[in-house]
Protein backbone atom coordinates (compact mmCIF):
# COMPACT_ATOMS: atom_id res chain seq x y z
CA UNK A 1 0.00 0.00 0.00
CA UNK A 2 1.60 3.34 -1.63
CA UNK A 3 -0.38 5.95 0.18
CA UNK A 4 2.65 7.37 2.18
CA UNK A 5 4.20 8.05 -1.37
CA UNK A 6 1.39 10.08 -2.76
CA UNK A 7 1.59 12.06 0.89
CA UNK A 8 4.87 12.72 0.29
CA UNK A 9 4.21 13.64 -3.43
CA UNK A 10 2.23 16.16 -1.76
CA UNK A 11 3.96 17.62 0.79
CA UNK A 12 6.35 18.04 -1.83
CA UNK A 13 4.59 21.26 -2.81
CA UNK A 14 4.96 23.02 0.13
CA UNK A 15 9.05 23.41 -0.48
CA UNK A 16 8.78 26.50 -2.45
CA UNK A 17 8.41 29.69 -0.92
CA UNK A 18 8.94 29.81 2.76
CA UNK A 19 8.28 32.51 4.65
CA UNK A 20 7.15 31.35 8.30
CA UNK A 21 4.56 29.18 10.25
CA UNK A 22 3.31 28.93 13.80
CA UNK A 23 3.60 24.67 14.34
CA UNK A 24 3.59 23.74 17.79
CA UNK A 25 2.74 24.41 20.94
CA UNK A 26 4.40 24.41 24.20
CA UNK A 27 2.65 23.85 27.41
CA UNK A 28 4.72 24.88 30.65
CA UNK A 29 7.71 23.55 28.38
CA UNK A 30 6.19 20.72 27.43
CA UNK A 31 6.05 20.04 23.61
CA UNK A 32 2.77 19.03 22.40
CA UNK A 33 4.03 17.71 19.32
CA UNK A 34 3.60 19.65 15.97
CA UNK A 35 0.10 20.54 14.57
CA UNK A 36 -1.52 19.36 17.64
CA UNK A 37 -4.39 21.17 18.95
CA UNK A 38 -3.48 24.29 16.16
CA UNK A 39 -5.83 26.00 13.31
CA UNK A 40 -3.45 25.24 10.32
CA UNK A 41 -3.11 25.98 6.75
CA UNK A 42 -3.93 22.59 5.36
CA UNK A 43 -2.67 23.81 1.60
CA UNK A 44 0.55 22.49 1.75
CA UNK A 45 1.75 25.35 -0.60
CA UNK A 46 0.10 27.89 1.15
CA UNK A 47 1.43 27.00 4.52
CA UNK A 48 3.81 29.54 5.37
CA UNK A 49 2.50 32.35 2.98
CA UNK A 50 1.42 35.87 5.12
CA UNK A 51 -1.76 37.29 5.60
CA UNK A 52 -2.11 40.76 3.02
CA UNK A 53 -5.54 41.54 3.02
CA UNK A 54 -6.44 43.02 6.71
CA UNK A 55 -9.96 42.68 6.13
CA UNK A 56 -10.15 39.36 5.11
CA UNK A 57 -11.48 36.54 7.17
CA UNK A 58 -7.88 35.06 7.23
CA UNK A 59 -6.55 37.72 9.54
CA UNK A 60 -8.40 35.73 12.60
CA UNK A 61 -6.51 32.45 12.55
CA UNK A 62 -4.59 32.39 9.59
CA UNK A 63 -5.90 29.83 6.16
CA UNK A 64 -8.53 27.54 6.90
CA UNK A 65 -8.54 29.26 10.03
CA UNK A 66 -12.24 29.46 10.27
CA UNK A 67 -12.74 25.78 10.79
CA UNK A 68 -12.11 23.88 14.24
CA UNK A 69 -9.76 20.76 14.71
CA UNK A 70 -10.80 17.93 16.78
CA UNK A 71 -8.15 18.24 19.71
CA UNK A 72 -8.17 21.17 22.90
CA UNK A 73 -4.91 21.27 24.68
CA UNK A 74 -5.66 21.49 28.45
CA UNK A 75 -3.28 24.35 30.25
CA UNK A 76 -3.30 25.19 33.96
CA UNK A 77 -4.24 28.80 35.38
CA UNK A 78 -1.31 31.59 34.74
CA UNK A 79 0.82 29.00 32.51
CA UNK A 80 3.25 29.57 30.33
CA UNK A 81 2.90 29.24 26.24
CA UNK A 82 5.27 29.34 23.67
CA UNK A 83 4.43 28.79 20.07
CA UNK A 84 6.88 27.61 17.81
CA UNK A 85 7.39 29.40 14.17
CA UNK A 86 9.61 27.69 11.65
CA UNK A 87 10.03 28.67 8.00
CA UNK A 88 9.43 25.26 6.66
CA UNK A 89 6.32 23.49 8.65
CA UNK A 90 7.65 20.47 8.46
CA UNK A 91 10.77 21.17 9.85
CA UNK A 92 12.94 19.72 7.09
CA UNK A 93 15.32 22.84 6.67
CA UNK A 94 16.34 24.69 9.78
CA UNK A 95 14.98 28.67 10.35
CA UNK A 96 12.39 30.92 11.96
CA UNK A 97 11.87 33.40 10.15
CA UNK A 98 13.92 35.29 7.71
CA UNK A 99 16.36 38.05 9.39
CA UNK A 100 14.61 40.81 6.78
CA UNK A 101 11.30 40.27 8.03
CA UNK A 102 11.62 42.57 10.97
CA UNK A 103 8.48 43.57 13.06
CA UNK A 104 6.81 43.59 16.19
CA UNK A 105 4.84 40.36 17.67
CA UNK A 106 1.69 40.42 19.87
CA UNK A 107 -0.37 37.35 21.58
CA UNK A 108 -4.51 37.93 21.24
CA UNK A 109 -7.02 35.36 23.05
CA UNK A 110 -10.72 34.76 22.34
CA UNK A 111 -13.38 33.66 25.35
CA UNK A 112 -15.70 30.97 23.21
CA UNK A 113 -18.68 28.57 23.90
CA UNK A 114 -16.71 25.82 22.16
CA UNK A 115 -13.16 26.39 20.59
CA UNK A 116 -13.97 23.34 17.76
CA UNK A 117 -16.76 25.16 16.87
CA UNK A 118 -16.14 28.89 17.22
CA UNK A 119 -15.09 30.28 13.99
CA UNK A 120 -12.61 32.85 15.12
CA UNK A 121 -14.05 36.03 13.11
CA UNK A 122 -15.36 39.23 14.66
CA UNK A 123 -15.81 40.52 18.23
CA UNK A 124 -14.21 38.93 21.47
CA UNK A 125 -10.36 39.26 20.89
CA UNK A 126 -8.01 40.84 23.52
CA UNK A 127 -4.33 41.02 23.31
CA UNK A 128 -2.20 39.72 26.53
CA UNK A 129 1.45 40.56 25.50
CA UNK A 130 2.81 42.29 22.87
CA UNK A 131 6.45 43.30 22.05
CA UNK A 132 7.97 45.86 19.39
CA UNK A 133 11.10 47.67 18.87
CA UNK A 134 13.52 47.50 21.95
CA UNK A 135 15.28 50.43 21.60
CA UNK A 136 18.04 49.12 24.29
CA UNK A 137 19.18 46.35 22.14
CA UNK A 138 18.14 48.17 18.65
CA UNK A 139 16.16 44.66 17.21
CA UNK A 140 12.31 44.45 16.83
CA UNK A 141 10.66 41.57 18.10
CA UNK A 142 11.26 39.14 15.24
CA UNK A 143 14.94 39.64 15.59
CA UNK A 144 14.74 38.19 18.93
CA UNK A 145 12.62 35.25 17.76
CA UNK A 146 15.13 34.30 15.60
CA UNK A 147 17.81 34.21 18.37
CA UNK A 148 14.81 32.19 20.29
CA UNK A 149 15.29 29.51 17.44
CA UNK A 150 11.43 30.53 16.70
CA UNK A 151 10.12 30.69 20.21
CA UNK A 152 7.46 32.97 21.42
CA UNK A 153 6.79 32.83 25.16
CA UNK A 154 3.93 34.45 27.05
CA UNK A 155 2.07 33.69 30.41
CA UNK A 156 -1.22 33.61 30.79
CA UNK A 157 -2.81 36.42 32.75
CA UNK A 158 -3.69 34.93 36.43
CA UNK A 159 -7.20 36.35 36.83
CA UNK A 160 -8.56 35.32 33.34
CA UNK A 161 -12.03 32.67 33.95
CA UNK A 162 -11.47 29.01 33.04
CA UNK A 163 -13.19 28.09 29.77
CA UNK A 164 -12.48 27.30 26.25
CA UNK A 165 -10.38 30.24 23.68
CA UNK A 166 -8.64 30.71 20.74
CA UNK A 167 -5.05 32.17 21.58
CA UNK A 168 -3.24 33.67 18.62
CA UNK A 169 0.40 34.18 18.59
CA UNK A 170 1.50 36.97 15.27
CA UNK A 171 4.19 38.33 13.50
CA UNK A 172 4.02 41.63 11.52
CA UNK A 173 7.03 41.71 8.86
CA UNK A 174 7.00 45.13 7.80
CA UNK A 175 10.08 44.78 4.79
CA UNK A 176 7.99 46.07 2.46
CA UNK A 177 5.67 48.17 3.87
CA UNK A 178 7.13 51.32 2.55
CA UNK A 179 6.07 49.49 -0.84
CA UNK A 180 4.07 51.01 -3.56
CA UNK A 181 1.62 49.91 -2.80
CA UNK A 182 2.04 49.11 0.97
CA UNK A 183 2.45 45.22 1.44
CA UNK A 184 2.80 44.54 5.35
CA UNK A 185 2.75 40.83 6.16
CA UNK A 186 0.98 38.97 8.90
CA UNK A 187 1.96 35.90 9.95
CA UNK A 188 -0.35 33.77 12.59
CA UNK A 189 -2.43 30.95 13.90
CA UNK A 190 -4.60 30.32 16.45
CA UNK A 191 -4.29 27.28 18.99
CA UNK A 192 -7.88 26.07 20.82
CA UNK A 193 -7.05 25.65 24.45
CA UNK A 194 -9.11 24.65 27.45
CA UNK A 195 -8.11 26.69 30.91
CA UNK A 196 -8.77 24.95 33.29
CA UNK A 197 -9.07 27.89 36.09
CA UNK A 198 -11.03 28.94 39.05
CA UNK A 199 -10.48 32.63 38.04
CA UNK A 200 -13.56 34.56 36.85
CA UNK A 201 -12.40 37.81 35.31
CA UNK A 202 -12.71 38.67 31.34
CA UNK A 203 -11.28 41.76 29.76
CA UNK A 204 -14.43 44.37 29.65
CA UNK A 205 -13.00 46.00 26.29
CA UNK A 206 -12.23 43.68 23.13
CA UNK A 207 -12.05 44.22 19.62
CA UNK A 208 -12.63 42.44 16.32
CA UNK A 209 -10.51 40.39 13.96
CA UNK A 210 -10.71 41.32 10.93
CA UNK A 211 -11.03 44.75 12.01
CA UNK A 212 -8.79 45.57 14.86
CA UNK A 213 -6.39 47.36 12.10
CA UNK A 214 -6.58 48.83 8.98
CA UNK A 215 -4.58 49.37 5.64
CA UNK A 216 -3.86 53.12 6.33
CA UNK A 217 -2.71 52.36 10.13
CA UNK A 218 0.99 54.06 10.94
CA UNK A 219 1.72 50.80 12.67
CA UNK A 220 1.48 48.43 9.51
CA UNK A 221 3.02 51.42 7.07
CA UNK A 222 5.80 51.72 8.76
CA UNK A 223 9.05 52.00 7.49
CA UNK A 224 12.61 50.03 9.27
CA UNK A 225 14.44 51.47 6.53
CA UNK A 226 13.69 55.27 7.73
CA UNK A 227 12.07 54.87 10.95
CA UNK A 228 10.27 57.87 12.34
CA UNK A 229 10.12 56.94 16.03
CA UNK A 230 8.14 56.00 18.33
CA UNK A 231 6.89 52.84 16.55
CA UNK A 232 3.68 53.70 16.40
CA UNK A 233 0.79 51.41 18.89
CA UNK A 234 -0.46 48.28 16.79
CA UNK A 235 -4.52 47.17 17.76
CA UNK A 236 -5.66 47.74 21.27
CA UNK A 237 -4.11 48.53 24.03
CA UNK A 238 -2.82 44.96 27.09
CA UNK A 239 -5.25 43.76 28.86
CA UNK A 240 -3.76 43.98 32.37
CA UNK A 241 -6.45 42.60 34.11
CA UNK A 242 -7.76 46.11 35.30
CA UNK A 243 -10.31 46.76 33.46
CA UNK A 244 -12.39 43.90 33.50
CA UNK A 245 -16.18 41.84 33.67
CA UNK A 246 -17.06 38.90 36.38
CA UNK A 247 -17.95 35.85 34.82
CA UNK A 248 -18.56 31.86 35.86
CA UNK A 249 -15.56 30.09 34.88
CA UNK A 250 -16.31 26.56 32.77
CA UNK A 251 -15.39 23.81 35.49
CA UNK A 252 -14.66 20.86 32.97
CA UNK A 253 -13.44 20.40 29.62
CA UNK A 254 -15.78 18.23 27.40
CA UNK A 255 -14.73 18.73 24.20
CA UNK A 256 -11.57 18.14 22.01
CA UNK A 257 -10.40 15.35 25.02
CA UNK A 258 -8.36 12.65 23.43
CA UNK A 259 -10.07 9.15 24.51
CA UNK A 260 -7.87 7.35 27.18
CA UNK A 261 -7.43 4.12 25.15
CA UNK A 262 -6.59 5.71 21.95
CA UNK A 263 -3.31 4.26 20.29
CA UNK A 264 -1.75 6.47 18.33
CA UNK A 265 -1.86 9.95 17.00
CA UNK A 266 -0.98 12.23 14.46
CA UNK A 267 -1.38 15.99 14.83
CA UNK A 268 -5.48 16.25 15.86
CA UNK A 269 -6.08 12.47 14.25
CA UNK A 270 -6.35 9.27 16.67
CA UNK A 271 -7.15 6.08 16.16
CA UNK A 272 -8.58 3.72 18.69
CA UNK A 273 -7.63 -0.32 19.24
CA UNK A 274 -9.28 -2.35 16.62
CA UNK A 275 -11.62 -4.85 17.66
CA UNK A 276 -10.31 -7.93 18.56
CA UNK A 277 -10.95 -11.22 16.04
CA UNK A 278 -10.49 -14.63 15.24
CA UNK A 279 -11.34 -15.70 12.05
CA UNK A 280 -10.64 -15.23 8.96
CA UNK A 281 -13.26 -12.99 7.66
CA UNK A 282 -12.79 -10.96 11.06
CA UNK A 283 -9.23 -10.63 10.21
CA UNK A 284 -9.77 -9.31 6.61
CA UNK A 285 -12.30 -6.68 7.97
CA UNK A 286 -9.52 -5.59 10.79
CA UNK A 287 -7.10 -5.33 7.94
CA UNK A 288 -9.73 -3.01 5.56
CA UNK A 289 -10.75 -1.04 8.80
CA UNK A 290 -7.40 -0.67 9.28
CA UNK A 291 -6.03 0.71 6.38
CA UNK A 292 -9.25 3.12 5.72
CA UNK A 293 -8.21 4.77 8.98
CA UNK A 294 -4.55 4.95 7.33
CA UNK A 295 -6.13 7.25 4.59
CA UNK A 296 -7.78 9.22 7.09
CA UNK A 297 -4.82 10.02 8.88
CA UNK A 298 -2.85 11.10 5.73
CA UNK A 299 -5.69 12.92 4.41
CA UNK A 300 -6.03 14.60 7.75
CA UNK A 301 -2.53 15.35 8.04
CA UNK A 302 -1.17 19.14 8.22
CA UNK A 303 1.80 20.20 6.79
CA UNK A 304 3.65 19.54 9.72
CA UNK A 305 3.55 15.74 9.28
CA UNK A 306 3.03 12.25 9.27
CA UNK A 307 4.84 10.25 11.28
CA UNK A 308 1.79 9.08 13.65
CA UNK A 309 0.28 7.65 10.37
CA UNK A 310 3.64 6.03 9.87
CA UNK A 311 2.82 4.05 12.80
CA UNK A 312 -0.53 2.93 12.20
CA UNK A 313 0.43 2.07 8.63
CA UNK A 314 3.11 -0.31 9.82
CA UNK A 315 0.94 -1.84 12.51
CA UNK A 316 -1.91 -2.30 9.59
CA UNK A 317 0.95 -4.16 7.78
CA UNK A 318 1.46 -6.30 10.35
CA UNK A 319 -2.21 -7.31 10.37
CA UNK A 320 -2.23 -7.86 6.65
CA UNK A 321 1.16 -9.91 6.69
CA UNK A 322 -1.11 -12.21 9.84
CA UNK A 323 -4.36 -12.69 7.87
CA UNK A 324 -2.03 -13.83 4.79
CA UNK A 325 -0.03 -15.98 6.75
CA UNK A 326 -3.12 -17.58 8.08
CA UNK A 327 -2.95 -16.27 11.75
CA UNK A 328 -6.54 -14.65 12.45
CA UNK A 329 -6.45 -14.13 16.08
CA UNK A 330 -5.67 -10.71 16.37
CA UNK A 331 -5.15 -7.69 16.28
CA UNK A 332 -1.29 -7.86 16.69
CA UNK A 333 0.41 -6.29 19.73
CA UNK A 334 -3.46 -5.87 21.07
CA UNK A 335 -3.54 -2.35 23.15
CA UNK A 336 0.09 -0.97 22.54
CA UNK A 337 0.77 2.41 22.44
CA UNK A 338 2.31 3.26 19.55
CA UNK A 339 2.08 6.63 19.79
CA UNK A 340 5.02 9.23 21.59
CA UNK A 341 4.61 10.69 25.08
CA UNK A 342 5.58 14.51 24.77
CA UNK A 343 8.22 15.08 22.43
CA UNK A 344 10.90 16.08 24.31
CA UNK A 345 12.58 17.49 26.99
CA UNK A 346 11.34 20.84 27.47
CA UNK A 347 14.70 22.93 27.22
CA UNK A 348 16.30 21.23 25.34
CA UNK A 349 13.36 21.17 22.46
CA UNK A 350 13.37 24.66 22.39
CA UNK A 351 17.08 24.52 21.88
CA UNK A 352 16.81 22.29 18.96
CA UNK A 353 13.75 23.51 17.81
CA UNK A 354 15.07 24.97 14.32
CA UNK A 355 18.88 24.77 13.96
CA UNK A 356 18.86 20.98 15.52
CA UNK A 357 16.13 20.50 13.61
CA UNK A 358 13.90 17.69 15.14
CA UNK A 359 12.31 15.28 12.28
CA UNK A 360 8.68 15.38 11.32
CA UNK A 361 8.47 11.74 13.73
CA UNK A 362 7.67 12.53 17.80
CA UNK A 363 9.55 10.67 19.65
CA UNK A 364 7.88 7.42 21.28
CA UNK A 365 7.89 5.81 24.59
CA UNK A 366 5.80 2.88 24.69
CA UNK A 367 3.31 4.07 27.59
CA UNK A 368 1.21 1.61 29.24
CA UNK A 369 -2.81 2.46 28.05
CA UNK A 370 -4.53 3.85 31.16
CA UNK A 371 -7.56 2.29 32.88
CA UNK A 372 -10.56 4.51 32.61
CA UNK A 373 -11.80 5.84 36.01
CA UNK A 374 -15.41 6.91 37.10
CA UNK A 375 -17.03 9.56 35.05
CA UNK A 376 -16.27 12.30 36.32
CA UNK A 377 -12.46 11.68 35.57
CA UNK A 378 -11.35 14.73 34.36
CA UNK A 379 -9.24 13.60 31.25
CA UNK A 380 -7.07 16.75 31.26
CA UNK A 381 -4.72 15.21 33.65
CA UNK A 382 -4.51 11.50 32.29
CA UNK A 383 -1.00 10.87 31.77
CA UNK A 384 -1.25 9.54 27.95
CA UNK A 385 -3.90 11.63 26.68
CA UNK A 386 -3.11 15.37 26.50
CA UNK A 387 0.76 15.01 26.26
CA UNK A 388 1.17 17.52 29.04
CA UNK A 389 -0.57 16.76 32.56
CA UNK A 390 -1.77 19.99 34.10
CA UNK A 391 -0.18 19.97 36.94
CA UNK A 392 2.42 17.88 36.45
CA UNK A 393 5.05 19.53 35.65
CA UNK A 394 8.39 17.71 33.14
CA UNK A 395 11.45 18.36 34.20
CA UNK A 396 14.10 19.42 31.48
CA UNK A 397 16.57 16.32 30.46
CA UNK A 398 20.53 17.26 30.31
CA UNK A 399 22.24 16.62 27.36
CA UNK A 400 24.66 13.85 27.85
CA UNK A 401 28.41 14.64 27.64
CA UNK A 402 30.15 12.47 24.89
CA UNK A 403 31.69 9.57 26.60
CA UNK A 404 35.41 8.69 26.29
CA UNK A 405 35.71 5.95 22.78
CA UNK A 406 36.28 3.15 25.12
CA UNK A 407 32.68 3.78 26.80
CA UNK A 408 29.70 1.81 25.86
CA UNK A 409 26.17 3.07 26.64
CA UNK A 410 24.46 -0.56 28.12
CA UNK A 411 21.56 -2.25 26.46
CA UNK A 412 21.96 0.28 22.91
CA UNK A 413 18.90 0.33 21.22
CA UNK A 414 18.62 1.69 17.18
CA UNK A 415 16.51 4.86 17.76
CA UNK A 416 12.68 4.61 16.40
CA UNK A 417 11.68 8.31 17.43
CA UNK A 418 14.65 10.13 16.33
CA UNK A 419 15.94 10.46 19.84
CA UNK A 420 19.00 9.79 20.96
CA UNK A 421 21.60 9.69 24.23
CA UNK A 422 20.63 7.22 26.96
CA UNK A 423 19.99 3.81 25.34
CA UNK A 424 18.93 4.95 21.95
CA UNK A 425 21.37 4.94 18.73
CA UNK A 426 20.93 6.65 15.50
CA UNK A 427 23.34 4.11 13.59
CA UNK A 428 21.09 2.61 11.33
CA UNK A 429 17.65 4.66 11.95
CA UNK A 430 15.75 6.02 9.56
CA UNK A 431 16.21 9.84 10.51
CA UNK A 432 20.24 9.39 9.57
CA UNK A 433 23.16 8.29 11.67
CA UNK A 434 24.31 11.00 13.69
CA UNK A 435 23.17 12.32 17.11
CA UNK A 436 23.14 15.77 17.59
CA UNK A 437 24.23 17.90 20.75
CA UNK A 438 20.64 18.11 21.59
CA UNK A 439 19.86 14.64 21.19
CA UNK A 440 18.48 14.01 17.58
CA UNK A 441 18.78 11.51 15.01
CA UNK A 442 19.81 13.07 11.76
CA UNK A 443 22.54 13.83 8.68
CA UNK A 444 24.23 16.72 7.62
CA UNK A 445 26.55 19.09 9.47
CA UNK A 446 23.68 20.21 12.20
CA UNK A 447 23.39 16.40 13.47
CA UNK A 448 27.57 15.50 12.62
CA UNK A 449 29.48 18.16 12.71
CA UNK A 450 30.62 19.90 15.95
CA UNK A 451 29.46 18.51 19.32
CA UNK A 452 27.80 15.36 17.35
CA UNK A 453 27.61 12.71 20.44
CA UNK A 454 30.01 9.73 19.21
CA UNK A 455 28.69 7.44 21.79
CA UNK A 456 25.21 7.63 20.07
CA UNK A 457 25.86 7.67 16.08
CA UNK A 458 28.66 8.41 13.92
CA UNK A 459 30.31 12.05 13.51
CA UNK A 460 31.93 13.30 10.38
CA UNK A 461 34.86 16.15 10.62
CA UNK A 462 33.68 17.33 13.62
CA UNK A 463 34.14 21.17 14.64
CA UNK A 464 36.33 21.81 11.42
CA UNK A 465 33.66 20.41 8.78
CA UNK A 466 30.86 22.17 10.34
CA UNK A 467 32.90 25.69 10.78
CA UNK A 468 34.15 25.48 7.28
CA UNK A 469 31.07 24.53 5.51
CA UNK A 470 28.70 27.14 7.37
CA UNK A 471 31.30 29.23 6.41
CA UNK A 472 31.14 28.69 2.87
CA UNK A 473 27.68 29.06 2.75
CA UNK A 474 27.52 32.44 5.01
CA UNK A 475 29.90 33.40 2.02
CA UNK A 476 27.54 32.37 -0.49
CA UNK A 477 24.64 34.25 0.83
CA UNK A 478 26.06 37.20 1.55
CA UNK A 479 27.92 37.80 -2.18
CA UNK A 480 24.26 36.77 -3.59
CA UNK A 481 23.00 40.39 -1.31
CA UNK A 482 25.78 41.82 -2.36
CA UNK A 483 25.15 40.60 -6.07
CA UNK A 484 21.47 41.82 -6.08
CA UNK A 485 21.72 44.85 -4.12
CA UNK A 486 19.48 43.46 -1.42
CA UNK A 487 21.24 44.24 1.79
CA UNK A 488 19.30 42.23 4.06
CA UNK A 489 19.25 39.45 1.92
CA UNK A 490 18.11 36.01 2.66
CA UNK A 491 19.74 33.62 4.48
CA UNK A 492 22.23 35.41 6.79
CA UNK A 493 21.88 33.00 10.05
CA UNK A 494 23.43 30.04 8.47
CA UNK A 495 26.08 29.29 11.01
CA UNK A 496 23.70 30.13 13.88
CA UNK A 497 24.51 26.11 15.11
CA UNK A 498 28.11 26.98 15.81
CA UNK A 499 27.41 29.53 18.51
CA UNK A 500 29.12 27.59 20.87
CA UNK A 501 31.68 26.65 19.10
CA UNK A 502 34.95 27.71 21.09
CA UNK A 503 36.70 30.98 19.84
CA UNK A 504 34.64 31.59 16.81
CA UNK A 505 32.01 34.18 16.72
CA UNK A 506 28.74 33.96 14.20
CA UNK A 507 28.93 36.88 13.18
CA UNK A 508 32.64 37.55 12.95
CA UNK A 509 33.10 35.89 9.42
Amino acid sequence: MRILALFYALAALQMGTAHTVFTTLFINDANQSPGTCGRMPMTPNKATFPINDLKSDDMACGYNGTAGVARVCTIPQAAKLDFLFVEYADNSQPGAIDISHKGPCAVYMKRVESAIQDKAIGDGWFKIWEDTYDAETSQWCTEKLIKNNGMLSVKIPENLAGGYYLIRPELLALHQADKNPPNPQFYLGCAQIFLNSTATSLPKDTVKIPGYVEPTDPAVLFNIYVPKWPYPALGPALYNGSNSVEVKPVDRQTEGLLPYNAVVTNANWWALELDPYSTSDGCKNASKVCFDLTSQCYNSAPPTGSSGCRLWETKCNGVRDACNAGNFNGPPQKNKVLMPGPPGPTKAARQFSVLDTSPTTTPTTAVPTPEPSSSTFQPPAMKLLDTIPTTTSINTVPTPEPSSPTSEPPAMKVSLDGRCGEAQTCTGSAFGDCCSKHNWCGSGSLYCGYNCLADYGTCRGQYKFAREDAHRRRQRSYGWARSNGWAMGHGFAFADELENAPGWANRGL
